[in-house]
């Protein structure tokens, strides 16, 4: 409890960067992954091969992306928008077969009913795909979520701060509760960020909690 009140303020820094680095990489891979989710559903034979890449691509490990990217965007080695775009790619990954999965979900009836009343492809997506969709893919968010909130740790191994720096640094001096109060930290913030989807999810999308209550 000591070493954690006086390096309060380093720990506080390192949560705001574990957190922007986490939310970032969901937020933009869920903008990516609902339209090429939504498409994928709907043109079985490409969509299959859409779905299959992303298996694929979730099985790179991230650490040589890490080391390889720099290269390719041009960045500096100890950028952050490294492991941004590494953990939107996984992101993009995961959500798009649960995406797919959302959309195929919604009723045939209701897509022809809303069909039959003059929708365009757009707006029938937009207006009544997503929202029947939405439960599915916020639980796919909450999966992400709690995934990428681990997988910035490993950008500490590069030399990008974040709690993941108090693993590196706990084991490189033998110092044990620094590890054990990084561990802490990243848990909280898994379990503080899954929390807030859940309550953005109750405001957002009121007749999922109808819906299971009928169930």
């Amino acid at each position: 409890m000591t070493w954690f009140l006086e390096n309060a303020d380093r720990i506080g820094d390192l949560t705001v960067r574990h957190l922007w680095l986490s939310v970032l990489p969901v937020a933009l891979g869920f903008l990516i992954a609902v339209p090429i989710g939504w498409w994928a559903q709907r043109h079985a034979r490409l969509g299959a091969v859409v779905l299959g890449t992303g298996s694929i691509l979730y099985t790179v490990p991230s650490l040589p992306l890490l080391v390889i990217l720099p290269g390719v965007l041009g960045t500096s080695f100890l950028d952050p928008a490294n492991v941004v775009v590494v953990l939107t790619l996984y992101a993009v990954a995961l959500l798009v077969r649960t995406a797919a999965d959302a959309f195929a979900q919604v009723p045939r009836d209701v897509v022809d009913a809303a069909d039959a009343t003059g929708h365009s492809a757009v707006q029938r997506a937009l207006r009544v795909e997503l929202p029947l969709a939405g439960p599915v893919l916020l639980a796919g968010v909450r999966v992400v979520s709690v995934s990428t909130v681990s997988l910035v740790t490993i950008g500490a191994l590069i030399g990008v701060a974040n709690l993941g720096s108090l693993f590196t640094e706990g084991y490189q001096r033998g110092f044990t509760t620094e590890i054990v109060i990084g561990l802490g930290t990243v848990v909280l913030l898994a379990l503080a960020l899954d929390a807030v989807w859940v309550l953005l999810g109750r405001l957002l999308l009121p007749w999922a909690r109808g819906a299971r209550a009928g169930g």
